[in-house]
Protein backbone atom coordinates (compact mmCIF):
# COMPACT_ATOMS: atom_id res chain seq x y z
CA UNK A 1 0.00 0.00 0.00
CA UNK A 2 1.81 3.53 -0.68
CA UNK A 3 1.48 5.40 2.02
CA UNK A 4 2.19 8.84 0.41
CA UNK A 5 -1.41 8.31 -1.12
CA UNK A 6 -2.57 9.07 2.20
CA UNK A 7 -5.29 6.12 2.20
CA UNK A 8 -4.32 3.47 4.85
CA UNK A 9 -6.84 4.33 7.61
CA UNK A 10 -9.05 6.19 4.82
CA UNK A 11 -12.65 4.65 4.46
CA UNK A 12 -13.64 7.19 1.62
CA UNK A 13 -12.45 10.28 -0.16
CA UNK A 14 -13.47 12.23 2.90
CA UNK A 15 -9.97 12.15 4.87
CA UNK A 16 -8.53 13.18 1.66
CA UNK A 17 -10.10 16.67 0.97
CA UNK A 18 -7.89 18.53 3.37
CA UNK A 19 -4.74 17.82 1.44
CA UNK A 20 -5.43 19.92 -1.63
CA UNK A 21 -8.35 22.08 -0.67
CA UNK A 22 -9.39 24.94 -2.27
CA UNK A 23 -6.83 28.48 -0.86
CA UNK A 24 -6.27 31.90 -1.83
CA UNK A 25 -4.86 32.31 -5.19
CA UNK A 26 -1.84 30.08 -6.48
CA UNK A 27 0.81 30.55 -8.63
CA UNK A 28 1.29 27.57 -11.46
CA UNK A 29 4.44 27.39 -13.78
CA UNK A 30 3.17 25.63 -17.00
CA UNK A 31 6.20 23.66 -18.37
CA UNK A 32 5.58 21.71 -22.01
CA UNK A 33 2.64 20.21 -22.96
CA UNK A 34 0.93 18.71 -25.80
CA UNK A 35 1.58 20.33 -29.61
CA UNK A 36 -1.71 21.87 -28.90
CA UNK A 37 -3.61 25.11 -27.60
CA UNK A 38 -4.43 22.56 -24.90
CA UNK A 39 -2.42 24.23 -22.17
CA UNK A 40 -2.82 27.71 -22.97
CA UNK A 41 -6.38 27.68 -22.69
CA UNK A 42 -5.89 25.71 -19.39
CA UNK A 43 -3.64 28.76 -18.24
CA UNK A 44 -5.87 31.30 -19.39
CA UNK A 45 -8.83 29.81 -18.01
CA UNK A 46 -7.00 29.48 -14.34
CA UNK A 47 -5.92 32.84 -15.13
CA UNK A 48 -9.59 34.26 -15.25
CA UNK A 49 -10.11 32.84 -12.40
CA UNK A 50 -7.53 34.73 -10.36
CA UNK A 51 -4.15 32.73 -10.61
CA UNK A 52 -0.77 33.67 -11.41
CA UNK A 53 0.67 32.18 -14.05
CA UNK A 54 4.02 31.86 -15.02
CA UNK A 55 5.59 29.32 -18.34
CA UNK A 56 8.97 28.41 -19.16
CA UNK A 57 9.96 27.62 -22.88
CA UNK A 58 12.68 25.10 -23.89
CA UNK A 59 12.30 25.81 -28.01
CA UNK A 60 10.38 28.01 -30.11
CA UNK A 61 7.88 25.01 -30.56
CA UNK A 62 6.85 25.89 -26.89
CA UNK A 63 6.97 29.68 -27.99
CA UNK A 64 4.36 28.32 -30.76
CA UNK A 65 1.81 27.10 -28.72
CA UNK A 66 1.90 29.37 -26.08
CA UNK A 67 -0.18 33.02 -25.61
CA UNK A 68 -0.82 34.55 -22.38
CA UNK A 69 1.57 37.88 -20.56
CA UNK A 70 4.19 36.15 -18.62
CA UNK A 71 6.70 33.74 -20.47
CA UNK A 72 10.17 33.13 -20.38
CA UNK A 73 12.92 31.24 -22.14
CA UNK A 74 15.34 28.98 -20.80
CA UNK A 75 18.66 28.95 -23.13
CA UNK A 76 21.27 27.02 -21.27
CA UNK A 77 22.20 23.84 -21.43
CA UNK A 78 20.96 20.45 -19.89
CA UNK A 79 23.18 20.71 -17.10
CA UNK A 80 22.32 24.71 -16.32
CA UNK A 81 18.81 23.46 -15.83
CA UNK A 82 18.32 21.77 -12.54
CA UNK A 83 19.39 24.89 -10.81
CA UNK A 84 17.98 27.11 -12.72
CA UNK A 85 14.49 25.78 -12.74
CA UNK A 86 15.26 25.40 -8.80
CA UNK A 87 16.06 28.92 -8.78
CA UNK A 88 12.91 30.24 -10.69
CA UNK A 89 10.57 28.12 -8.21
CA UNK A 90 12.33 30.03 -5.53
CA UNK A 91 11.96 33.69 -7.05
CA UNK A 92 8.49 33.79 -8.16
CA UNK A 93 7.09 31.40 -5.18
CA UNK A 94 5.92 28.79 -7.44
CA UNK A 95 3.14 26.57 -5.85
CA UNK A 96 2.20 24.42 -8.66
CA UNK A 97 4.26 22.87 -11.38
CA UNK A 98 1.85 21.35 -14.61
CA UNK A 99 3.62 19.58 -17.40
CA UNK A 100 2.56 16.87 -19.98
CA UNK A 101 4.67 13.92 -19.21
CA UNK A 102 7.27 13.63 -16.11
CA UNK A 103 9.88 11.63 -17.79
CA UNK A 104 11.10 13.91 -20.30
CA UNK A 105 14.55 14.92 -18.77
CA UNK A 106 13.99 18.71 -18.34
CA UNK A 107 10.63 17.43 -16.46
CA UNK A 108 12.21 14.54 -14.69
CA UNK A 109 14.62 17.24 -13.24
CA UNK A 110 12.16 20.16 -12.80
CA UNK A 111 9.16 17.42 -10.78
CA UNK A 112 12.54 16.50 -8.38
CA UNK A 113 12.99 20.27 -7.86
CA UNK A 114 9.42 21.00 -6.96
CA UNK A 115 9.09 17.62 -5.00
CA UNK A 116 12.27 19.00 -3.13
CA UNK A 117 10.20 22.62 -2.13
CA UNK A 118 6.96 21.04 -1.60
CA UNK A 119 5.65 22.20 -4.57
CA UNK A 120 2.30 20.57 -5.93
CA UNK A 121 2.98 18.40 -9.27
CA UNK A 122 -0.06 17.73 -11.72
CA UNK A 123 0.76 15.94 -15.20
CA UNK A 124 -1.13 14.86 -18.11
CA UNK A 125 -0.88 12.49 -20.82
CA UNK A 126 -2.99 9.97 -23.17
CA UNK A 127 -5.27 8.80 -20.82
CA UNK A 128 -5.15 5.18 -19.04
CA UNK A 129 -8.92 4.13 -20.70
CA UNK A 130 -9.85 4.56 -24.34
CA UNK A 131 -10.76 6.59 -26.28
CA UNK A 132 -11.50 10.17 -25.19
CA UNK A 133 -9.51 10.27 -21.82
CA UNK A 134 -6.78 12.19 -20.35
CA UNK A 135 -4.73 11.77 -17.37
CA UNK A 136 -4.22 13.99 -14.51
CA UNK A 137 -2.34 12.89 -11.95
CA UNK A 138 -0.28 13.92 -8.96
CA UNK A 139 3.70 13.50 -9.50
CA UNK A 140 3.20 10.92 -11.96
CA UNK A 141 2.04 8.36 -13.87
CA UNK A 142 2.25 4.95 -15.65
CA UNK A 143 5.13 2.93 -12.81
CA UNK A 144 5.07 6.73 -10.74
CA UNK A 145 1.51 6.91 -10.65
CA UNK A 146 0.08 7.32 -7.01
CA UNK A 147 -3.48 5.00 -7.89
CA UNK A 148 -3.63 2.25 -5.17
CA UNK A 149 -2.50 -1.15 -6.09
CA UNK A 150 -4.53 -2.67 -2.87
CA UNK A 151 -7.84 -4.01 -3.96
CA UNK A 152 -9.29 -3.53 -1.03
CA UNK A 153 -8.77 0.19 -1.04
CA UNK A 154 -9.72 0.30 -4.51
CA UNK A 155 -12.95 -1.14 -3.98
CA UNK A 156 -13.43 0.89 -0.51
CA UNK A 157 -12.81 3.92 -2.62
CA UNK A 158 -14.91 3.29 -5.58
CA UNK A 159 -18.13 2.22 -4.10
CA UNK A 160 -19.84 5.59 -3.76
CA UNK A 161 -18.88 6.78 -7.25
CA UNK A 162 -20.85 6.64 -10.37
CA UNK A 163 -20.56 3.63 -12.89
CA UNK A 164 -18.13 4.61 -15.73
CA UNK A 165 -19.97 5.30 -19.52
CA UNK A 166 -17.92 4.48 -22.29
CA UNK A 167 -19.92 5.71 -25.09
CA UNK A 168 -17.08 7.78 -27.15
CA UNK A 169 -18.24 11.22 -26.32
CA UNK A 170 -15.57 12.90 -28.39
CA UNK A 171 -12.98 12.12 -31.18
CA UNK A 172 -9.36 13.64 -31.51
CA UNK A 173 -8.56 14.77 -35.38
CA UNK A 174 -5.84 13.01 -36.90
CA UNK A 175 -5.09 15.50 -39.67
CA UNK A 176 -4.72 18.44 -36.54
CA UNK A 177 -2.98 16.04 -34.64
CA UNK A 178 -0.11 15.83 -37.25
CA UNK A 179 -0.26 19.12 -38.50
CA UNK A 180 0.68 20.66 -35.19
CA UNK A 181 3.05 17.79 -34.50
CA UNK A 182 5.01 18.90 -37.40
CA UNK A 183 4.58 22.82 -37.02
CA UNK A 184 5.82 21.82 -33.47
CA UNK A 185 8.92 19.96 -35.04
CA UNK A 186 9.81 23.02 -38.11
CA UNK A 187 10.02 25.23 -35.29
CA UNK A 188 12.52 23.19 -33.67
CA UNK A 189 14.84 23.51 -36.14
CA UNK A 190 15.23 27.04 -36.04
CA UNK A 191 18.70 27.55 -33.87
CA UNK A 192 17.93 30.68 -32.39
CA UNK A 193 18.20 31.30 -28.57
CA UNK A 194 17.67 27.34 -28.16
CA UNK A 195 20.59 25.81 -29.85
CA UNK A 196 21.46 24.01 -26.49
CA UNK A 197 17.68 22.31 -26.46
CA UNK A 198 17.78 18.46 -26.67
CA UNK A 199 14.68 16.64 -27.82
CA UNK A 200 13.14 13.49 -25.93
CA UNK A 201 12.55 11.88 -29.12
CA UNK A 202 14.47 8.69 -30.02
CA UNK A 203 14.01 9.15 -33.59
CA UNK A 204 14.30 11.92 -36.03
CA UNK A 205 10.38 13.56 -37.12
CA UNK A 206 11.91 13.34 -40.67
CA UNK A 207 11.93 9.45 -40.44
CA UNK A 208 8.78 9.47 -37.93
CA UNK A 209 6.57 11.54 -40.61
CA UNK A 210 7.69 9.25 -43.32
CA UNK A 211 7.03 6.17 -41.75
CA UNK A 212 4.05 7.51 -40.69
CA UNK A 213 3.05 8.82 -43.84
CA UNK A 214 3.52 5.59 -45.72
CA UNK A 215 1.25 3.98 -43.20
CA UNK A 216 -1.35 6.04 -44.25
CA UNK A 217 -0.97 5.28 -47.36
CA UNK A 218 -1.49 2.05 -47.17
CA UNK A 219 -3.91 1.82 -44.13
CA UNK A 220 -6.67 0.38 -46.39
CA UNK A 221 -4.33 -2.68 -47.57
CA UNK A 222 -2.80 -3.18 -44.28
CA UNK A 223 -6.95 -3.41 -42.65
CA UNK A 224 -7.53 -6.18 -45.29
CA UNK A 225 -4.27 -7.71 -44.48
CA UNK A 226 -5.16 -7.63 -40.82
CA UNK A 227 -8.73 -8.91 -41.45
CA UNK A 228 -7.97 -11.82 -43.44
CA UNK A 229 -5.11 -12.58 -40.48
CA UNK A 230 -8.50 -12.48 -37.96
CA UNK A 231 -10.78 -14.22 -40.17
CA UNK A 232 -8.40 -17.01 -41.01
CA UNK A 233 -7.80 -17.87 -37.12
CA UNK A 234 -11.57 -17.70 -36.21
CA UNK A 235 -12.65 -19.91 -39.00
CA UNK A 236 -9.58 -22.72 -38.11
CA UNK A 237 -10.93 -21.89 -34.56
CA UNK A 238 -7.40 -21.59 -34.05
CA UNK A 239 -6.86 -20.54 -29.89
CA UNK A 240 -4.90 -17.30 -29.90
CA UNK A 241 -3.08 -14.73 -27.26
CA UNK A 242 -2.59 -11.11 -28.03
CA UNK A 243 0.54 -9.04 -28.15
CA UNK A 244 -0.02 -5.03 -28.14
CA UNK A 245 3.09 -3.37 -29.16
CA UNK A 246 4.03 0.07 -27.94
CA UNK A 247 6.38 2.55 -29.92
CA UNK A 248 9.90 2.31 -28.65
CA UNK A 249 9.70 5.90 -28.20
CA UNK A 250 6.82 6.06 -25.63
CA UNK A 251 8.60 6.63 -21.94
CA UNK A 252 5.98 3.08 -21.01
CA UNK A 253 8.69 1.28 -22.19
CA UNK A 254 11.18 3.76 -21.89
CA UNK A 255 10.79 4.61 -18.03
CA UNK A 256 8.20 2.21 -17.00
CA UNK A 257 9.88 -1.40 -18.11
CA UNK A 258 13.10 -3.04 -17.78
CA UNK A 259 13.02 -3.36 -21.47
CA UNK A 260 15.13 -1.06 -23.79
CA UNK A 261 12.99 -2.11 -27.07
CA UNK A 262 10.14 -3.90 -28.50
CA UNK A 263 12.48 -6.79 -30.00
CA UNK A 264 13.76 -7.94 -26.49
CA UNK A 265 9.87 -8.15 -25.35
CA UNK A 266 9.16 -9.60 -28.41
CA UNK A 267 11.87 -11.74 -27.83
CA UNK A 268 10.96 -12.59 -24.92
CA UNK A 269 7.18 -13.11 -25.05
CA UNK A 270 8.09 -15.71 -28.04
CA UNK A 271 10.34 -18.00 -26.03
CA UNK A 272 7.76 -18.53 -23.87
CA UNK A 273 5.13 -18.68 -25.74
CA UNK A 274 7.63 -21.27 -27.81
CA UNK A 275 8.08 -23.30 -24.34
CA UNK A 276 4.76 -23.14 -22.66
CA UNK A 277 1.58 -22.19 -24.54
CA UNK A 278 -0.25 -25.09 -25.89
CA UNK A 279 0.72 -26.67 -29.35
CA UNK A 280 -2.33 -25.79 -31.04
CA UNK A 281 -2.43 -21.98 -29.84
CA UNK A 282 -1.03 -18.90 -32.08
CA UNK A 283 -0.07 -15.83 -31.04
CA UNK A 284 -1.41 -12.80 -32.75
CA UNK A 285 0.78 -9.47 -32.99
CA UNK A 286 -0.51 -6.31 -33.15
CA UNK A 287 1.24 -2.97 -34.41
CA UNK A 288 0.80 0.02 -32.79
CA UNK A 289 -1.74 2.39 -34.66
CA UNK A 290 1.21 5.41 -34.78
CA UNK A 291 4.49 3.10 -35.10
CA UNK A 292 6.45 5.31 -37.84
CA UNK A 293 7.62 1.37 -38.96
CA UNK A 294 11.47 2.52 -38.61
CA UNK A 295 12.05 -0.77 -38.14
CA UNK A 296 10.67 -3.66 -40.44
CA UNK A 297 8.58 -5.46 -37.73
CA UNK A 298 7.00 -8.54 -40.00
CA UNK A 299 10.86 -9.40 -41.11
CA UNK A 300 12.05 -9.10 -37.23
CA UNK A 301 8.88 -11.11 -36.21
CA UNK A 302 9.28 -13.70 -38.95
CA UNK A 303 12.76 -14.06 -37.58
CA UNK A 304 12.17 -14.72 -34.26
CA UNK A 305 9.55 -17.03 -34.71
CA UNK A 306 11.57 -19.33 -37.22
CA UNK A 307 14.42 -19.34 -35.49
CA UNK A 308 12.06 -20.79 -32.51
CA UNK A 309 10.51 -23.44 -35.04
CA UNK A 310 6.91 -21.67 -34.43
CA UNK A 311 7.03 -19.60 -37.81
CA UNK A 312 3.27 -21.34 -38.43
CA UNK A 313 1.63 -20.25 -35.06
CA UNK A 314 3.19 -16.36 -35.52
CA UNK A 315 0.85 -13.92 -36.77
CA UNK A 316 1.43 -9.87 -37.56
CA UNK A 317 -1.65 -7.07 -37.90
CA UNK A 318 -0.35 -4.36 -38.93
CA UNK A 319 -3.39 -2.49 -38.48
CA UNK A 320 -7.18 -3.30 -37.91
CA UNK A 321 -9.82 -3.52 -35.14
CA UNK A 322 -8.48 -3.33 -31.39
CA UNK A 323 -11.67 -4.91 -30.17
CA UNK A 324 -12.78 -7.30 -32.94
CA UNK A 325 -9.03 -9.10 -31.85
CA UNK A 326 -9.53 -8.95 -28.01
CA UNK A 327 -13.08 -10.29 -28.06
CA UNK A 328 -11.67 -13.42 -29.87
CA UNK A 329 -8.77 -13.57 -28.12
CA UNK A 330 -7.89 -15.81 -25.46
CA UNK A 331 -6.09 -13.14 -23.59
CA UNK A 332 -3.20 -10.35 -24.11
CA UNK A 333 0.45 -9.63 -23.59
CA UNK A 334 1.68 -6.17 -23.88
CA UNK A 335 4.12 -4.14 -21.73
CA UNK A 336 2.00 -0.87 -20.98
CA UNK A 337 -0.25 -0.35 -24.00
CA UNK A 338 -3.63 1.57 -22.86
CA UNK A 339 -5.02 -1.39 -24.86
CA UNK A 340 -5.16 -3.20 -21.67
CA UNK A 341 -8.23 -1.56 -20.30
CA UNK A 342 -9.96 -3.14 -23.56
CA UNK A 343 -8.92 -6.17 -22.71
CA UNK A 344 -9.89 -5.81 -18.90
CA UNK A 345 -13.16 -4.65 -20.14
CA UNK A 346 -13.92 -7.86 -22.76
CA UNK A 347 -13.05 -9.71 -19.46
CA UNK A 348 -9.56 -10.87 -20.91
CA UNK A 349 -6.86 -12.25 -18.99
CA UNK A 350 -3.69 -9.96 -18.94
CA UNK A 351 -0.31 -10.26 -18.43
CA UNK A 352 1.75 -6.69 -17.86
CA UNK A 353 5.36 -6.79 -18.67
CA UNK A 354 5.76 -3.38 -17.52
CA UNK A 355 4.77 -1.26 -14.33
CA UNK A 356 1.56 -0.33 -15.18
CA UNK A 357 -1.57 0.92 -12.99
CA UNK A 358 -3.39 -2.01 -13.74
CA UNK A 359 -1.19 -4.53 -12.55
CA UNK A 360 -2.80 -5.59 -9.44
CA UNK A 361 -4.07 -8.81 -7.99
CA UNK A 362 -7.07 -10.30 -9.10
CA UNK A 363 -7.43 -7.85 -12.17
CA UNK A 364 -4.03 -8.58 -14.04
CA UNK A 365 -1.97 -12.23 -14.01
CA UNK A 366 0.62 -11.70 -10.60
CA UNK A 367 2.46 -14.80 -12.06
CA UNK A 368 5.32 -15.32 -14.85
CA UNK A 369 5.12 -14.84 -18.16
CA UNK A 370 5.53 -18.71 -18.53
CA UNK A 371 2.73 -19.76 -16.17
CA UNK A 372 0.15 -17.05 -18.16
CA UNK A 373 -0.61 -19.20 -20.99
CA UNK A 374 -2.00 -21.97 -18.87
CA UNK A 375 -3.01 -20.28 -15.37
CA UNK A 376 -4.20 -17.25 -16.06
CA UNK A 377 -8.09 -16.32 -15.42
CA UNK A 378 -10.64 -13.38 -15.85
CA UNK A 379 -10.36 -10.46 -13.93
CA UNK A 380 -12.46 -10.11 -10.96
CA UNK A 381 -15.42 -7.76 -12.58
CA UNK A 382 -15.91 -5.88 -9.33
CA UNK A 383 -12.49 -5.09 -9.24
CA UNK A 384 -12.47 -4.17 -12.83
CA UNK A 385 -15.41 -1.78 -12.54
CA UNK A 386 -13.93 -0.52 -9.47
CA UNK A 387 -10.73 0.49 -11.18
CA UNK A 388 -12.23 2.37 -14.27
CA UNK A 389 -14.47 4.03 -11.92
CA UNK A 390 -11.78 5.37 -9.38
CA UNK A 391 -9.57 5.75 -12.92
CA UNK A 392 -11.84 8.20 -14.36
CA UNK A 393 -13.58 9.91 -11.46
CA UNK A 394 -9.95 11.12 -9.94
CA UNK A 395 -7.30 10.36 -12.44
CA UNK A 396 -8.12 11.31 -15.26
CA UNK A 397 -10.69 13.77 -17.64
CA UNK A 398 -12.50 12.96 -20.84
CA UNK A 399 -12.00 15.03 -23.52
CA UNK A 400 -9.00 15.53 -26.31
CA UNK A 401 -6.04 17.95 -26.89
CA UNK A 402 -6.81 18.45 -30.79
CA UNK A 403 -10.10 19.09 -31.90
CA UNK A 404 -13.42 20.23 -30.42
CA UNK A 405 -15.62 20.01 -28.21
CA UNK A 406 -13.00 17.59 -27.16
CA UNK A 407 -10.40 20.07 -26.65
CA UNK A 408 -13.13 22.19 -24.54
CA UNK A 409 -14.34 19.81 -22.27
CA UNK A 410 -10.16 18.55 -21.48
CA UNK A 411 -9.64 22.65 -20.31
CA UNK A 412 -12.63 23.02 -18.50
CA UNK A 413 -12.59 20.00 -16.71
CA UNK A 414 -9.17 20.80 -15.87
CA UNK A 415 -9.10 24.17 -15.11
CA UNK A 416 -11.52 23.11 -12.33
CA UNK A 417 -9.73 20.29 -11.06
CA UNK A 418 -6.53 22.58 -10.73
CA UNK A 419 -8.53 25.40 -9.27
CA UNK A 420 -10.16 23.50 -6.51
CA UNK A 421 -7.05 21.73 -5.97
CA UNK A 422 -9.00 17.81 -6.67
CA UNK A 423 -6.04 16.43 -8.43
CA UNK A 424 -6.36 12.24 -7.48
CA UNK A 425 -9.38 13.08 -5.77
CA UNK A 426 -13.26 12.97 -7.28
CA UNK A 427 -15.21 16.26 -7.79
CA UNK A 428 -17.88 16.05 -4.98
CA UNK A 429 -21.17 15.70 -6.09
CA UNK A 430 -23.24 18.37 -7.09
CA UNK A 431 -25.36 19.47 -3.50
CA UNK A 432 -29.41 19.69 -3.90
CA UNK A 433 -30.09 23.30 -3.44
CA UNK A 434 -32.30 24.27 0.08
CA UNK A 435 -35.99 24.56 -0.16
CA UNK A 436 -37.43 27.66 -0.21
CA UNK A 437 -39.99 29.38 2.15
Amino acid sequence: MRSDLGLENAGSFDVLQTSFGKGPARRFLFLQGPASPFFAEVAEGLRHLGHQIYRVNLNHGDRLFWRGPFSCDFTGRQEDWAAWIDAFMAEHAISDVFLHGEQRFYHRIAVAAAKARGIAVTVTEWGYLRPDWIILERDGMGGESLFPRDPGTILQLAQDLAPVDFTPCFADHFPTQAWWDILYHIALLIPFRFRHFKNHELVHPLATYTGIGLRLMLCSLEKQRSKKVLAELMQRQTPFWLFTMQIETDFSLRAYSDYPDMDTALDETLNSFAAHAPREAALLVKLHPLDPRVKNWPSRLARMAGRLGIAGRVHFAPHGELDAMVRAARGMVTVNSTSTSRALFFDKPVKLLGRSIFDIPSLAFQGGLDAFWSEAKAPDPKLREAVFVLLAAAFMVRGGYFSRPGLDAAVAATVERLDRGLINLPLPAPQPESATA
